[in-house]
């Protein structure tokens, strides 16, 4: 399995936060599953300490490559094909980071752990 994680849900399964879904939790700790974080997720995380929406993202912040690494992580960055399928993409929601992290599981055939609805519009395979 091949899966990329919505930016709350690398969070969450960081911090131990309850509000990570054992169905979840259990996709992310697959010994046997590719795991990917993009770099939109860390764009929205360094963006949102700065403008002091994330009080505890800081540390994530100054070690990322080190949780990357630690966590067993591959970091996916985002190419030309995913920012125009994400431009692209049909339905009415706008958050730039989902369009982002929706595209890229299209184009490279990933399952997303994301606890937000928004994504079935997709057209993609969401884990919760």
């Amino acid at each position: 399995m091949n899966i990329l994680l919505d930016t709350h849900a690398f969070l969450w399964w960081l911090t131990a936060d309850p509000k990570l879904s054992a169905n979840a939790k259990a996709a992310i700790e697959d010994s046997s599953a590719t795991r990917y974080i993009s770099s939109a997720t860390g764009f929205e995380i360094t963006n949102k300490v700065r403008i002091g929406k994330l009080d505890f993202g800081r540390p994530v912040v100054e070690n990322f490559d080190s949780i990357l690494a630690d966590g067993g992580f591959a970091k996916l960055s985002l190419s030309m094909a995913h920012t125009f399928l994400a431009g692209q993409m049909a339905g009415v929601h706008k958050d730039p980071f989902d369009r982002m992290l929706a595209a890229q599981c299209k184009l490279e055939n990933l399952s997303l752990i994301s606890i937000d609805p928004a994504f079935q519009e997709f057209g993609i395979d969401i884990i919760w």
